[in-house]
């Protein structure tokens, strides 16, 4: 792995942290309230997060899979409350879906990332470290509606 790319898997692991201290204190009643008819609750934005870093790691080359991750994919369409996981095991999940991501960030290979990136994948430089970068800053976007949520319910802010 490349110095450079040292700097994407230090924004895996702070936005793995911000989202834990994001969503802790969370009643699980609050975490399918919306902002606005139109917007996601925290449990869609949590959900998609721990969809996306699964698709990182099949990036990556390792196998991950949930059985509700599909419910979060993008453009997925809401769903009743109860159809969605409980506020538990998202979090245990998100546990382990970013224990796996760090461990495969650390070992990944410098051919694997050199790669070119699949056809019609957004990268920042036409390669799978490109598409894993902007991954990153895909999700830190949605780290920050975590964080946008987390006050809004009145939990005060994450961080600051």
């Amino acid at each position: 792995m490349g110095a450079d790319f040292g700097y994407v898997e230090s924004m895996f692991k702070a936005n793995t942290n911000l989202v834990k201290k994001a969503t802790e204190e969370v009643r699980p009643e609050h975490w399918f309230v919306k902002p606005g008819e139109a917007s996601n609750h925290l449990m869609w934005v949590q959900g998609h997060l721990v969809w996306s870093r699964g698709n990182v790691l099949k990036t990556l080359g390792a196998g991950w899979f949930s059985p509700w991750s599909l419910l979060f994919a993008r453009g997925a369409k809401p769903v009743a409350a109860d159809e969605y996981p409980g506020v538990e095991e998202i979090r245990r999940t998100w546990d382990e879906v970013s224990g796996e991501l760090a461990t495969c960030l650390a070992g990944a290979p410098a051919d694997l990332l050199a790669r070119p990136a699949p056809n019609g994948a957004p990268s920042f430089d036409g390669k799978v470290g490109g598409l894993v970068a902007f991954l990153a800053f895909h999700e830190t976007y949605h780290v920050g509606q975590v964080s946008y949520l987390r006050k809004w319910l009145g939990y005060g802010q994450t961080v600051g």
